[in-house]
């Protein structure tokens, strides 16, 4: 049977604990110990209110780091579908972020999230966290969902098929040229001359 550690020997993470390694960084904040959550943001460049929440659950041993509200109007959107299949690709292709999607108001959110138990958060595993956070959210994911809503086209599998044929040109140089050579034959077959119908 698991038994709590005493006061003495507590492990997982405190709100003050996290101000503190806010705080090393310059960071500017608000603590909402009500929630058991620190509220923060930051200034990006392709999402206006960048809010962060640090969210400690289960008496600091569950860590939640997260955006909420990151894309809104997603829940009657024509490319919902698209969208959605965009974050869970997002979500394979990068480390330690996950979306969340609400069906009931629409909200999608960025998070990081996972059990501490009985370790500590250290200072170099949260602002990993949270710089990740930041970057995955704003410099890669964010262009590519917008792109996804404007045209229900995922950029990402685009760039995952010109990786394929850089991969296929450097095993078996010359296979290229064949494709494309016999897909042209193929064309042409479909195709009459003018004037023989």
């Amino acid at each position: 049977m698991l038994h709590r550690q005493s006061r003495g020997d507590f492990m997982g993470a405190t709100l003050q604990q996290i101000a503190t390694y806010l705080d090393n960084a310059g960071w500017k904040y608000q603590i909402d110990e009500d929630e058991n959550r620190i509220l923060t943001g930051v200034y990006a460049e392709n999402l206006e209110d960048f809010l962060i929440v640090v969210q400690l659950e289960e008496d600091g041993e569950f860590f939640e780091l997260f955006a909420p509200r990151v894309l809104s109007g997603v829940k009657d959107h024509p490319h919902k579908s698209a969208i959605l299949q965009a974050m869970l690709s997002i979500s394979w292709e990068t480390k330690m972020l996950q979306w969340e999607y609400d069906p009931t108001d629409g909200e999608i959110r960025a998070i990081i999230e996972f059990p501490l138990e009985d370790s500590i958060l250290t200072e170099k595993q949260f602002n990993r966290c949270l710089h990740g956070l930041v970057q995955l959210v704003d410099e890669i994911a964010l262009p590519r969902l917008q792109e996804v809503m404007e045209t229900g086209q995922d950029p990402g599998d685009i760039e995952e098929g010109e990786r394929l044929l850089l991969k296929l040109q450097e095993e078996a140089p010359g296979l290229l040229t064949m494709l494309e050579k016999a897909m042209e034959a193929r064309k042409r077959r479909g195709r009459f001359p003018a004037g023989e119908m």
